[in-house]
């Protein structure tokens, strides 16, 4: 049973043509946007090739891919309710849940999220005309309910609509929300009248230790939404499309999304996704095995190489949250602007510039961000034991030169 995170040289990767391998020089090792460096899963090649040679490339049609996510859930994770009749494609999952907030919103409405959080959230956020209200996680790095509680309140002030884009798991710590939090959630967004989108891509990426629960099996979900694909675990970023799921009171909801919608996704994208969710069982326990043990090297690099960065092993994803603020590196951002991901600062640019290693700005994930990086362990144990033996190197110097 292969590791697929062992199957691609360095040389293979770097052949690439996507943004990870594109975006910095070839002397840069990339553990920075969230690809993994795996081939595909064999069942999702085969489908692909098939789907080719049969000149199969026009428009997406039918319930096969809502009816493969049923089957995964039910299996994986115990939810069983998952019918077709509450599921419609979207191009993604950023996609879909704009969609989504222009069902439950207006202009101007408030739409509440964990920060530090994926940066794109921001960006689409506003970008939809809604209005932000950030809440940091705690110390521990969860969810601080008191504080969300007086979000919603806030948020609600004068009638408005509000909803809370949940993020499950959370990216980019890599905590797994309890089902005891999911629960105080549910009853927070019920006694202030908050809907909940929750952005489920990361759930079947939950490693040994942690278990995932669907925020729609939760008691009081009934009105709230979920958004998911195949994409991150199976690595099919470019391959596009994603499902929206409606809890049992949001279907008048779901009904009303406009039908051009569901024209946007790929139908290669839909044929890969499926076939993932249906076929890819055996390649995802392969991952998990391997990312397991990537995360336990990772620990045992930094506290070899660069003691002064603390790790938090993540739950689950395929990254890690490092805090640098331990460094002394000045955090200040580039841009200023939450979200605008190809912004470089503080520890990022000090292991860019001198480590040759590109990591995720903390700054870009918004409140709580500033001296931290994001790394993407989701590669070969050799290509992560050389990065991060470059990034204590870079850490040595740093020191050197500012004691």
């Amino acid at each position: 049973m292969v590791n697929p995170l062992t199957q691609l040289s360095l040389a293979e990767l770097r052949r690439r043509t996507s943004v990870k391998w594109r975006q910095y020089a070839d002397d840069v090792l990339p553990l920075w946007v969230a690809e993994m460096d795996v081939p595909l899963a064999a069942p999702v090649a085969e489908a692909l090739h098939d789907a080719v040679a049969r000149g199969d490339t026009g428009y997406a049609f039918g319930t096969a891919y809502a009816e493969a996510l049923g089957d995964f859930a039910a299996r994986r994770w115990g939810w069983s309710d998952l019918p077709v009749d509450r599921v419609t494609v979207v191009p993604d999952v950023m996609l879909g849940i704009v969609e989504v907030l222009r069902l439950l919103t207006g202009p101007g409405d408030a739409v509440v999220f964990c920060s530090p959080v994926y940066p794109p959230f921001y960006a689409f956020v506003s970008h939809a005309d809604r209005r932000v209200v950030e809440v940091p996680l705690g110390a521990d790095r969860r969810m601080d309910l008191s504080a969300l509680d007086e979000a919603f309140r806030r948020a609600r002030a004068g009638g408005r609509r509000a909803v809370f884009l949940l993020c499950n798991p959370h990216n980019p710590t890599g905590v797994v929300h309890r089902r005891d939090e999911l629960d105080a959630v549910a009853d927070l967004a019920g006694r202030h009248g908050v809907r909940v989108v929750s952005d489920e891509i990361h759930a079947p990426l939950v490693l040994p230790g942690a278990r995932f629960t669907p925020y729609l099996t939760v008691p009081g979900a009934e009105d709230a939404f979920a958004v998911l694909s195949a994409s991150k675990a199976w690595n099919l970023a470019g391959l596009k499309s994603a499902l929206v799921v409606a809890g049992r009171r949001a279907v008048a909801d779901l009904r009303r999304m406009p039908e051009e919608v569901g024209h946007g996704p790929s139908h290669l994208g839909v044929i890969a996704h499926t076939v993932a969710f249906r076929d890819g069982g055996d390649w995802l326990d392969r991952l998990l095995d391997g990312l397991d043990e990537n995360r336990e090297l990772l620990g045992t690099l930094l506290a070899r190489h660069a003691p002064t960065i603390r790790y938090r092993r993540p739950e689950g994803t395929y990254l890690a949250w490092l805090d640098c603020t331990g460094l002394g590196v000045d955090s200040g951002s580039v841009g200023d602007e939450p979200g605008v991901v190809t912004d470089i600062a503080g520890p990022a640019a000090l292991f860019l510039d001198r480590a040759r290693v590109a990591l995720s700005s903390g700054h870009v994930f918004g409140t709580g961000g500033a001296g931290f990086v994001r790394l993407n362990f989701a590669t070969s144990p050799e290509i992560l034991t050389e990065a991060v033996t470059r990034m204590g190197r870079a850490v040595t110097e740093h020191h050197a030169t500012t004691s």
